[in-house]
């Protein structure tokens, strides 16, 4: 599933400086030491092959919030993953002081694609058109693996698609995960028996970095139907590395957990766009969960727009992948989403469905005639 790019491909990174700082001057820093690290690089007889690892600006150029330089790298330079990727065009530079990456170009191979996307995940849940609603297992914490047996059980007459761990479940004495899933599989085949089509459960995987690839090939092996995973915690390369196993043959959830980290502030970090959009779908991530401008945090619409773009935007062959407005999710908000955005979407509620003072099944109902669906 992981591809190197052809030799002739370049990856083309921008960022974004505040205004006092010389744009010119930070780009060529920027194209000699995220490469070659030395202005003066010589070694007899492999001054061309130096030559070609070297970054070149493109253009610089003032805007209203500051100065954009374009820089190009050598996608010879990387392994053909976000991680190396990621280290090139912005790792150490990052510490040097104000500057955002806003946006990257990425040669149409680049990374490890998901094995479903919107179109697959459609098709394996027999849902053509209307937008997917997942619910999310409340409280997080504090339930043994019979009681989120129960929950489901409380939407099991509904026409939800997917139901997902709260992302700070782990592997905990409370409730492990493989009993949370061992628990949930009878209700999951029993819906899938009533209704004649598939109920995914996205259990959160989680662990060290061998633990959580083998705990995950352990819970697809016991029948997990969809995993969930906390990317920016565990980085891009894990999310490559289960979208890449051949025994992981199952949707994969991205959590947005530790995004703010990485992209709040507004003159550092990576653009949202890039840290819940196209780096999440180039990593292999089937759904990527993201605030939603209407929900319960700060967000704005204008970065909700550029993540939802950049997970479906026309991007070559690579599949476009769900987004997931999520945080604060209410039957009300949902027209607008739809307004604003269509119907490639997955509505994510937790507390909106199992902590809304009627019972479970009923606010499923109240989420899928906001859609005009009819439970």
């Amino acid at each position: 599933m992981s591809a190197t790019a052809s030799p002739s491909a370049a990856i083309i990174a921008t960022y974004r400086f505040p205004r006092g700082i010389d744009a010119a001057r930070q780009a060529e820093i920027i194209a000699i030491g995220q490469t070659l690290g030395s202005a003066d690089a010589q070694f007899a007889g492999r001054e061309q092959a130096l030559a070609a690892c070297r970054g070149r600006v493109l253009e610089v150029r003032d805007g209203e919030d500051g100065a954009q330089a374009q820089v190009a790298f050598p996608v010879e330079n990387t392994e053909g993953d976000i991680g190396t990727l990621l280290t090139m065009v912005f790792g150490k530079y990052s510490l040097a002081g104000p500057a955002r990456l806003i946006d990257l170009v990425l040669p149409p191979d680049f990374g490890t694609r998901p094995r479903f996307g919107i179109k697959g995940l459609r098709a394996r849940l027999r849902v053509p058109a209307r937008p997917l609603l997942m619910a999310i297992f409340k409280p997080a914490l504090g339930l043994t693996a019979a009681d989120h047996a129960t929950l489901l059980r409380s939407v099991a007459d509904t026409e939800l698609d997917l139901i997902k761990d709260d992302e700070i479940l782990g592997n905990l004495a409370q409730a492990p995960t493989l009993e949370r899933l061992r628990a949930c599989r009878p209700v999951i085949e029993a819906i899938r028996d009533r209704r004649g089509r598939d109920f995914l459960y996205a259990v959160n995987v989680t662990g060290r970095a061998d633990v959580l690839l083998e705990r995950a090939r352990t819970l697809v092996a016991h029948g997990a139907n969809a995993l969930l995973l906390n990317v920016l915690v565990y980085g891009y390369s894990m999310l490559e590395a289960l979208a890449a196993d051949p025994e992981i043959d199952v949707p994969i959830i991205a959590h947005p957990a530790l995004a703010g980290a990485l992209a709040l502030a507004p003159d550092h970090g990576i653009d949202y766009q890039l840290v819940l959009g196209r780096l999440m779908r180039r990593a292999g991530a089937d759904v990527v969960l993201h605030p939603a401008r209407f929900g319960s945090l700060p967000f704005t619409a204008a970065d909700e727009a550029r993540i939802i773009g950049a997970l479906r935007d026309a991007d070559g062959a690579w599949p476009a992948v769900f987004p997931g407005p999520s945080a604060g999710i209410k039957p009300a908000i949902v027209p607008a989403l739809l307004a604003d955005y269509g119907r490639d979407l997955v509505i994510n509620a937790g507390s909106a469905i199992f902590d809304a003072g009627r019972p479970p099944g009923v606010a499923v109902g109240a989420f899928l005639e906001a859609m005009a669906i009819r439970p």
